[in-house]
C-alpha cells in the first residue's frame, strides 16, 4: 500500500499520544497559552523571558516554537530573530501570535524567520488548527513527506514504502518495494523486513524502531538496500508512528553518496555551496559509520550589515565568505568533507575521518580569523565577527535531527560564551546539559505530581544547646534521578522560568506541614525563603501573610529569609517588603550573608532581626588569622546593630567553639543534623532535650 498524507486527526493523535514537546515563549500570557496547548495534547515547555531562547528551544527537542508577540511586537520580533537559525537548521516551524493591530507588520516577522502566524482574537480551536498546520510543515521539512515527493522522481514505478500493524506484527509493502525486493507477496512480517538487512543495518533499524516507540517522534536510519537483480545502494529509511491506529510507516529515500552524484544538485543559489538538504544527507550517510565532526559557523549580527549597506552588499559578503572557507575545510577534511550554507549567514561544515579534536578546533579558529579580517565589498570595508559550535559524532544511536540539534546547541552556547568564539561541546558536557534541560521540562509536572518534599534542618542555640528552630528546605523526589537538593532545584526553576511558582509552592507546603507539627515541636520557630522574584510581585507581603494565616501556622513563629544575592538590584522594594512582613508579626533575616558585594548597605537599609552567615564564611573561622578577623568583624557588627547571628554549615566542634567565642547566637549544619522529616525532627528534639 502506498503512503498517504496524514490527516489532521493523525497529527493531533500523534502529538497527544507521544506528548510531543512544544516550545512556547510568551511575554504576557505564558501560563494561559501553555495550558491551552497542553490541553490540545502537546507538552508545553514555556518561558516568559527571551533570555537564552535559542538554547532553551534546542534543549526542548521541539519541532515547533510559538512566540506570543501579542502586546509585545518588538520583543516578539527580536525573539523570532534569535530563534530563526535554529528553527531553519533543525527543520522546525515557528508560529507567531500577533495582535490584530500588528498584522500590517507581518512582513517583518516572515523576513526574520517566522513560518506561520495567527492574529488575535482567536479561539482555542483556531490555535489548535494553526498548530496542526505548523506541525505538518515541520514534518515535511524533516523529510517524512518531502522525501516521498522526491521519491517519485527516482522510482518511476511508484513509492518505496511499507506500513505495519505493530499489534499483529504484519507489514504491507508497496508494489514498487515488492518488485525491488523480489518477493512474491506484499504481505510480510514486520521483522522479516529487518531480517533482509545486513547485520549492522539490522541493528540500526531495531534501534530506530525502539527510538520511535520511545518518544513517538519521526526518525530515520540508513542501510544498504538490495534489489532482485542482486544490486544494492545506500538509502535512508524514514519512520513515523501513528499510535492511534496502531500503525508504523516506513518510507525509503535514495541517497547520492558518491562525489559525482553530489555534484549534480543540492546547491545554494547564492553562494554555490551545498544546501541544507545536502548537508543533512551527508550526515545521514555517515551515521553509524566512522568518526566525523559537525561545525556550525555563524556570522554574528549579519542582519545589521544588510540594514546598513543593503542586501546586495550582504549577498556579496556571503559569496566572498563562501570562497574563503571552502579551501580551508578541504585542506583538513579532503574531498569527503562538506561545506553548506544552511540559514542566512550560517554555514554547516562536515569533517570526516580520524582527525584529532584539536585540529578541528584549530580549523574553526582559522575560519573565524579569516572571516573577521576586514572584508572589502565594493566601496565598503566591513568588519565581521563570528561564532563556531562543534560536536563530534560518537557512533551513538542518533538521528540526523538529534545530531543537528546538538550542533545547534553548541553554537547557541558559543554565542553567549565569554571564553572565546569557538566552542566544542564534549559528549559528557552535552549529556549533563541535556539532563539539566530535561529537568527544566519536568519541573512543572513535578509541582503537579507533588514530587517536591519539604525537610527541616534544625537550628541550635549555642548558649543552651537546645533546638530552637528549623529552616524549611526543599527536596525533589525525581522518578529518574532520585533526590535532588535545593541548589539544583532552584537553579532549574530559575532557568525554566518557574522560580516564583516553585517558591510559592514551598512556602505554602512548609507552613501547612509546620502547622500540623506535634505538641513536642510547638515552640520551634521556622524559617522560609523568599526569592528576588517574590520581592517584585504586587501585594506579595499581604498575600504571603494571608497564606500563612490560612495554613494555621502562627506568624510570630515564622522567619522570612531573603538571600543576599537576591537583593543586589532590589534593595528599596526589599526594604518595604521586609518592613511589611515585620509589621505583620514575622521576623526577617538575610540569608547567605557574606556572598555579595553590598553587605554593609543591606545592614544599613533593611529592617532585620537575624543575620545568617554563609557556610563558607562560617567555616573560615578555623582558617588563618585574617579569616577569623573577618568573621569576628561580621559578628560584632551584627550584634552592635541588635541582630542575632546564625551560622550556617557548621560541621566540626572546632568551628562551633570558635563561633561561640566570637559571640554567635545560633548554628545549623551537619554537626547537629542534616535536614530531616517531621518525624525525624521530633526524635532529634527529644534526644537533644535529654542531652
Amino acid at each position: 500500500m502506498g503512503h498517504t498524507e496524514p490527516s489532521d486527526n493523525f497529527i493531533s493523535a500523534q502529538a497527544g499520544a507521544a506528548e510531543a514537546p512544544l516550545f512556547v515563549l510568551s511575554f504576557r500570557h505564558r501560563d494561559e497559552l501553555a495550558s491551552a496547548v497542553s490541553l490540545a495534547g502537546w507538552h508545553a515547555i514555556a518561558a516568559r523571558r527571551a533570555d537564552n531562547a535559542e538554547q532553551r528551544f534546542l534543549a526542548s527537542s521541539a519541532m515547533m516554537a510559538v512566540v506570543d508577540a501579542r502586546g509585545a511586537f518588538d520583543d516578539g520580533l527580536a525573539a523570532v530573530r534569535s530563534l530563526a537559525d535554529a528553527v531553519e537548521i533543525n527543520a522546525a516551524s515557528l508560529l507567531v501570535l500577533v495582535s490584530r493591530t500588528d498584522v500590517d507588520r507581518l512582513d517583518e516577522l516572515f523576513a526574520a524567520g517566522a513560518t506561520h502566524y495567527l492574529a488575535s482574537p482567536f479561539k482555542d480551536q483556531e490555535l489548535l488548527q494553526t498548530l496542526r498546520f505548523a506541525e505538518r510543515h515541520a514534518v515535511r521539512l524533516a523529510g517524512g513527506l518531502r522525501a516521498i515527493e522526491r521519491r517519485r522522481e527516482i522510482d518511476v514505478d511508484g513509492v518505496l514504502a511499507w506500513q505495519a500493524n505493530f499489534q499483529t506484527g504484519r507489514a504491507t509493502v508497496s508494489e514498487a518495494l515488492r518488485r525491488r525486493l523480489g518477493i512474491a507477496s506484499r504481505d510480510i512480517g514486520m521483522f522479516a523486513l529487518l531480517d533482509r538487512l545486513k547485520n549492522r543495518d539490522r541493528r540500526a533499524g531495531r534501534m530506530a524502531i525502539r527510538r520511535i516507540f520511545g518518544d513517538g517522534r519521526p526518525t530515520a536510519f540508513t542501510h544498504m538496500l538490495a534489489d532482485s537483480g542482486n544490486g544494492e545502494e545506500r538509502v535512508a529509511q524514514h519512520l513515523r508512528l501513528d499510535r492511534a491506529r496502531g500503525l508504523l510507516f516506513g518510507t525509503i529515500e535514495r541517497l547520492d553518496h558518491d562525489s559525482a552524484a553530489l555534484a549534480r544538485g543540492g546547491r545554494d543559489a547564492l553562494t554555490g555551496l551545498r544546501d541544507a538538504a545536502a548537508a543533512r544527507r551527508w550526515i545521514e550517510v555517515r551515521l553509524g559509520g566512522g568518526k566525523f565532526y559537525v561545525l556550525l559557523f555563524h556570522i554574528t549580527r549579519f542582519e545589521m550589515i544588510n540594514a546598513a549597506f543593503g542586501r546586495d552588499t550582504g549577498d556579496a559578503l556571503l559569496q566572498s565568505i563562501a570562497r574563503q572557507i571552502g579551501p580551508l575545510v578541504s585542506e583538513l577534511g579532503g574531498k569527503r568533507s562538506i561545506v553548506a550554507r544552511t540559514a542566512g549567514a550560517e554555514f554547516i561544515i562536515g569533517i570526516e575521518g580520524a582527525v584529532e579534536p584539536e585540529r578541528v578546533v584549530l580549523l574553526a579558529e582559522q575560519l573565524a580569523a579569516q572571516v573577521e579580517r576586514p572584508q572589502l565589498t565594493g566601496a565598503h570595508l566591513i568588519a565581521l565577527s563570528s561564532r563556531v559550535g562543534i560536536i563530534e559524532n560518537h557512533g551513538d544511536d542518533e538521528s540526523v535531527s538529534d545530531l543537528l540539534r546538538r550542533a545547534s546547541a553548541a553554537l547557541a552556547e558559543a554565542k553567549v560564551s565569554a571564553d572565546g568564539r569557538v566552542l566544542m561541546v564534549s559528549h559528557e558536557k552535552h549529556e549533563n546539559a541535556a539532563r539539566d534541560q530535561a529537568l527544566q521540562a519536568d519541573l512543572r509536572g513535578a509541582l503537579d505530581r507533588d514530587e517536591i518534599d519539604i525537610l527541616f534542618q534544625p537550628q541550635v542555640s549555642i548558649a543552651t544547646g537546645k533546638v530552637v528552630g528549623v529552616e524549611a528546605l526543599a527536596r525533589w523526589r525525581h522518578p529518574e534521578h532520585g533526590e535532588l537538593g535545593a541548589t539544583t532545584l532552584f537553579a532549574v526553576a530559575e532557568q525554566s522560568d518557574y522560580l516564583q511558582a516553585l517558591s510559592a509552592h514551598i512556602q505554602q507546603r512548609a507552613t501547612r506541614l509546620a502547622a500540623n507539627w506535634p505538641k513536642t515541636l510547638a515552640n520551634l520557630r521556622m524559617s522560609v525563603n523568599v526569592t528576588a522574584g517574590d520581592i517584585g510581585l504586587k501585594d506579595f507581603a499581604a498575600n504571603f501573610l494571608a497564606m500563612v494565616d490560612a495554613s494555621g501556622f502562627p506568624r510570630r513563629r515564622l522567619t522570612v529569609e531573603i538571600t543576599e544575592s537576591g537583593l543586589i538590584r532590589d534593595l528599596a522594594p526589599a526594604a518595604t517588603l521586609l518592613a511589611d512582613l515585620r509589621a505583620g508579626g514575622c521576623r526577617v533575616a538575610i540569608d547567605d550573608f557574606g556572598t555579595g558585594y553590598s553587605s554593609l548597605a543591606y545592614l544599613k537599609a533593611l529592617p532585620l532581626d537575624y543575620l545568617k552567615i554563609d557556610s563558607k564564611l562560617a567555616q573560615d573561622i578555623t582558617g588563618s588569622t585574617r579569616d577569623r578577623i573577618v568573621v569576628r568583624g561580621v559578628i560584632d557588627m551584627a550584634r552592635a546593630l541588635g541582630l542575632a547571628v546564625i551560622a550556617e554549615g557548621v560541621e566540626t566542634e572546632e568551628q562551633l567553639t570558635l563561633l561561640a567565642r566570637e559571640g554567635c547566637n545560633y548554628y545549623q549544619g551537619f554537626l547537629c543534623s542534616e535536614a530531616v522529616t517531621t518525624s525525624g525532627l521530633e526524635r532529634l528534639v527529644a534526644e537533644w532535650a535529654v542531652n
